[in-house]
């Protein structure tokens, strides 16, 4: 049995909304699980449902061993870190860490060793005396964290806890959540619906779709082998083209060009998916762009434009490529790196 265990879980509304389905999932103990979707998916009440605040409508949830559905969240050993970071206002910042310590009965001097010693791995330490008003997002951040780290539970719960912050500080952030978590080793489930997140924290990440896992895998796994439509448009940054075909006879056919010799026997109508990054130029190409814009990252490009069929394509190249508004590009998919799903389904076919 793994470290956190779900087994068939679901969650049921009282009017009958069905916000998570029959979802079974294992977590190792030490590891980095991120779950991400679009809002309102269900991965936060999975979270929610984890920490005993949500009631289970069926299925179980063990931890460490323990069947967890009727104990009380207070009494489950996991920390949680809320977006809003859930702090005391009218404490400073060592009485919110020291704050939980208390309440169990934990000695005076056993608090303070505890406090200091969070407060000095989070970079804290000169802030203990202010209250959380004085501090920045960052800083309220890490005291947040720091009263889940006091606690040395068995799991960490994020929930979404970067939303918050501005763009440059959340990727700071970001890095120090993963430096720490693998410098304390606890279990961790990270919720977000911000796929970049997604894909530099996880050690493996679950895709959620309306209240259903679609995908589990690592990052990269995930990446380069989508197993269905929503999760091939979700994952990857900028979102993977879509383009409206038909296959017979392991030949698809898409507007202005064929693919012979398709390593699959499905048949019928369906959606061809191409990378951004997983094309290049070349003359007579099965593929021609006119270019619209270009934007220019530094070290690539993001070519965005029409096909003949007046459909937006976009084409990722290195930054020292030269490439002028109104050109016409011709290019090639590269060493057969596309995708297939079932037009009806969204299933992969290839």
């Amino acid at each position: 049995m793994s470290f956190l265990d779900l087994k068939n879980v679901t969650k049921i509304y009282p009017n009958g909304t069905k916000a998570v389905h029959e979802t079974s999932l294992s977590v190792d103990e030490g590891e980095f699980m991120v779950f991400v979707g679009p809002s309102g998916c269900g991965k936060s009440t999975l979270l929610r449902m984890v920490a005993g605040l949500e009631d289970i409508t069926e299925g179980d949830i063990n931890l460490d061993g323990k069947l967890m559905n009727e104990v009380d969240p207070s009494e489950r050993d996991v920390a949680m870190v809320f977006q809003n970071y859930a702090l005391y206002p009218h404490m400073n910042v060592y009485n919110n860490l020291a704050y939980g310590l208390k309440n169990r009965g934990i000695d005076k001097e056993t608090i303070e060793q505890k406090v200091n010693d969070a407060a000095k791995l989070l970079q804290i330490s000169d802030y203990l005396q202010r209250k959380p008003s004085m501090l920045s997002g960052g800083q309220r951040q890490r005291v947040a964290m720091g009263r889940a780290i006091v606690r040395n539970p068995k799991i960490f719960l994020f929930d979404e806890p970067l939303s918050n912050l501005d763009a440059k500080l959340r990727i700071q952030m970001r890095l120090e959540i993963k430096k720490l978590q693998q410098k304390v080793g606890v279990t961790s489930i990270f919720v977000t619906h911000d796929q970049v997140e997604a894909m530099t924290l996880a050690d493996r990440l679950a895709v959620i779709n309306n209240g259903i896992i679609e995908q589990l895998g690592t990052p990269i796994e995930i990446y380069d082998n989508p197993k269905s439509l929503f999760v091939a448009g979700f994952i990857g940054s900028p979102q993977m083209n879509f383009l409206d075909g038909s296959l017979k006879n392991k030949t698809l056919s898409v507007e202005g060009f064929e693919i012979k010799d398709i390593n699959s026997d499905h048949e019928g109508e369906v959606t061809l998916g191409i990378r951004p990054e997983h094309l290049s130029q070349t003359e007579n190409g099965l593929i021609n762009l006119k270019v619209d814009l270009v934007e220019q990252l530094g070290s690539d490009n993001l070519v965005y434009g029409q096909l003949k069929d007046k459909k937006d394509f976009c084409y990722r190249c290195p930054g020292n490529q030269t490439i002028e508004k109104s050109s016409n590009l011709s290019l090639n998919i590269d060493n057969n790196k596309y995708y297939i799903f079932d037009k009806s389904t969204g299933k992969r076919v290839n």
